[in-house]
Formats: C-alpha cells, structure tokens, sequence
C-alpha cells in the first residue's frame, strides 16, 4: 500500500465519516430484522436507511406514517435512540475516541487540528474534553427524563412503563437535537387525530413544550459554552468571545425568530400561532424538529423565516446542525462593518479576513449544495401529485441539510430517488460542507507561502 493511501486512511475527518457511515449501515439492518418490527415483518431497507441516517445525523425526518412508535418495536426504538445518542454526541467526541484508539498512527498536524478545534492544547486535554461532553450529556438528559416524566405520567395514565420509556426517550431526541419520539406521527401537535396528545392534561402539555424547549437551547448551545457557563468561575464579562457570540446570537435568533412567527402567523383569521407556539417555533426550528405547530399550515412568510432558521441552525461543538451561529453572526459583521468603511470587530476583537472568507465559502458550498439537491429532487418528483407546490421541496431541503426535522408531510410520498439525496444531504448537513471537502483537499486552511510577492489589483464588482 502506498504511503498516499496510508495517509487517506488514517485520516482523522476520513475515519468519523466511515464511522458514521457504518452506524447508518449496522442500524438500518438491525432495523430490518422481524424482531424490530411491530409487524413482524421484515422491513424496507431502503426505508430503514432513511431512518437510520435521520436518527444518526440527529435529524428527525420520517418516512413512517404512523410515526417509529407505531412501526418499530421495543428493540427497533432503543437502536434508533443509540444512533441519535451517538450522533448527538457529535463529529469531535467520535473522532477523539477514534484517535484513542488508533492514536500511534494519527499525525502531529492531525492531532493539533483536533486541539485546536475544541481550544485544547494538548490530546490529553482533548480526552479530558470528551469526556467532560459525555458527562454533561448523560447529566441533563438524566435531568431531562426526571423533568418529562410528570408529563408522560399524565399521558400514559396507569402504563407506568410507557411514561418511563416515552420520557427517557424523548429527553435524549431533544438534547440532542433529533426531533423523533414515539407519540405517533404529529410530533407535539394536537388536534391532529393523535388520542395521546389530544387526551393530555393542557397542564401536562404547557410543560412537556417548556421543558423540551430548554433541553433543545441546552443542546443547542456549544458544549464549551455549557462547560465555561456552568463552571461558575467567571462571571459573563469574563467569558470568552466564543461564548459572548454563542450567547448572543442565539438569544437574537430566538427574539426575532418568535416576533416573525406572531408577526406571519398570529394574525391570521385561521390556524392562529399562540405566542408559546411562535417561541416553540423558533426554537424548535434551531434544529431539533418537534412540532406543535402543523408545519403544511405556515404561510409563505412563517415558511420562508423557518429556513432561514433551519439554515443557521445551532453552534459549533453542539448536537446541532446548520451553518451555525458563528458562521451567521461573522458573515452579519463583516456585511454591517464593510457598508460603515469599519473594520471587522466586536467584543472588543478584531477578526481576521481569512474567517470571513471561511464563513462566506461555507454559505455559498451550502447553498450550492441546496440548489443541486432542488434540482435533483425536482426531477424525482416531477410528476407526483402528492406534492402541491415545490416550496414544500424546498423546505425539506432546509430541514435535511440543518438536520431538523420539520416537513410540511411530504417526507412519506417521496420517490427512492429523493429519499436517497435526502439522505446525503442529511449526512452532509451533520458533518459540514468544510469538513466533507477537506476530506479531497488536505490543504484548505493551510496558508500559502510564496516567495515571491503578486502586484494587488482591483476591478469592478456589482
């Protein structure tokens, strides 16, 4: 074997890929198997693929009408949680237990692209760093599932087994970001024909709403800012800019995000957004996927703020998906900076040209990864009647590459064809643009050095 292919293989971004790749594959077998199936039966395997990537890449979408709990059983449900639990847990922590693993053969610039990606200076910190996300993670869903239970106690009257499982389960998908749980095929949504929801306690469903959503922000946020926010060694001026932009935009996204949903959605004569569906909206839309709200209700206004926010998605180093929020908040920046003749800063930073450029090629690789998809699937779908107009494609591409979740109810109806780029888009969505093309070229963030120096030239642009 040649030292090139060796190089390949020992790869840090090749290795997490390959590894998420065969849990897509061993999870969507074990899900075919009869004893995984409520039916009896053995199940589609291309279906399965479908969940199994929805599951691992934390997404949510579904290809079941009647929801995971009415097609999986026992066993199926606990192979689907696993794969959201791993793919919560995210690219760094796989990739660091991988390099424990196969450290001797890791090169010195890979391990220091690893450190620097989670601010560790050494791999020793980078251990202690996973597992620092491994207790954090286990901790809240824990508190999560004691927080849920009263809910599900109310739902699942005189089945205390079911409460259990349905919050242990539901706690874990809204950590991490996932959007599945095993209610049936509306989500959180009532008057949708679903008798669990529609008999529960409007109590019990007040809370289950407010308690997702803090598990969904918690997830949301980047494990370092959880870590630096709940060490409780600095107060907030101390806190580093990573966390202020972190903090910041999240808590703008959030605003504006609930304003937008009343401002489209609240004043309509029919199917009226509340102010906590507008919030439950907002957050939900930062990548997680439950609904209380029927998605194929939204007016083109409420779709249109619904992408934008499933497009930005969550923050780095979290169980979320999407651009990010740094990504959003460096490219707004640069944009407001440029139009005043400023320089790039905030905090009290300036900010290098090169991350401008990085944020802006991640926007575009991202949006040319969308428009091919949208072509892609447009021939797929070009004759089916199931699909009213293609705004309700193009909301499922924004849901798949933010891995979120929502769909207006196309998922089911959507041809082999569609389901498949659906799948990739979901996997490239959890993985990111940047990381998947660093796979074919090593060197993107390495700086060249010339000897020599190019005359600077300007030329006419817009």
């Amino acid at each position: 074997m040649s030292k090139t292919n060796k190089k390949n293989i020992n790869s840090p971004i090749l290795l997490v890929v390959l590894s998420f790749a065969i849990i897509i594959l061993l999870g969507a077998t074990l899900l075919c198997f009869p004893f995984s199936n409520k039916d009896r039966q053995w199940g589609n395997f291309l279906d399965n693929l479908f969940s199994a990537t929805s599951a691992t890449c934390v997404t949510g979408l579904n290809v079941f009408e009647d929801g995971i709990g009415e097609k999986f059983t026992f066993f199926g449900e606990l192979v689907m949680l696993i794969m959201i639990q791993i793919g919560g847990l995210g690219f760094i922590t796989i990739l660091t237990f991988l390099i424990t693993l196969v450290r001797r053969k890791i090169q010195f610039k890979d391990r220091l692209f690893l450190a620097k990606a989670v601010n560790a200076n050494s791999l020793g910190d980078m251990i202690k760093f996973v597992r620092t996300i491994i207790i954090i993670s286990f901790s809240v869903e824990f508190i999560g599932f004691l927080l849920c239970l009263p809910a599900f106690l109310s739902m699942y009257k005189n089945h205390v087994g079911s409460a259990i499982w349905a919050s242990i389960f539901h706690s874990i998908s809204s950590f991490n970001n996932a959007g599945f749980d095993i209610l049936g095929n509306t989500s959180l949504t009532k008057g949708m024909g679903n008798a669990l929801l529609d008999n529960m306690e409007n109590w019990a469903f007040i809370y289950l709403q407010i308690v997702t959503m803090i598990l969904i922000v918690l997830g949301g946020l980047s494990f370092l800012v959880i870590i630096e926010i709940f060490s409780f060694k600095k107060s907030p001026k101390q806190y580093t800019t990573f966390t202020k932009i972190v903090l910041s935009t999240t808590a703008f996204l959030l605003i504006v995000g609930t304003v937008s949903f009343i401002l489209s959605e609240g004043f309509k004569s029919y199917n009226k957004m509340t102010l906590l569906d507008a919030l439950f909206q907002s957050v939900t839309c930062r990548t997680a996927g439950f609904a209380v709200y029927n998605q194929a209700n939204l007016s083109i206004g409420g779709r249109v703020i619904s992408c934008i926010l499933m497009f930005i998605g969550g923050s780095p180093l979290s169980t979320a998906g999407g651009i990010k929020t740094t990504t959003a908040f460096i490219i707004g920046l640069a944009m407001y900076k440029y139009l005043r003749g400023k320089q790039v800063s905030a905090y009290k930073r300036t900010y290098s040209s090169k991350m401008v450029l990085k944020a802006m090629s991640l926007l575009l690789l991202a949006f040319g990864v969308l428009i091919i998809s949208y072509l892609s699937i447009v021939g797929f779908e070009w004759n089916n009647p199931l699909i009213k107009d293609r705004g309700e494609i193009i909301f499922e591409l924004f849901s798949a590459f933010g891995t979120v979740g929502l769909s207006t109810g196309i998922t089911t109806s959507l041809s082999i064809g569609s389901k498949l780029v659906i799948c990739l888009l979901m996997f490239l969505g959890r993985l990111g643009p940047i990381t998947m093309f660093q796979l074919f070229q090593k060197n993107m963030d390495i700086e060249e050095k010339l000897h020599y120096s190019l005359v600077e030239e300007d030329f006419l642009i817009g």
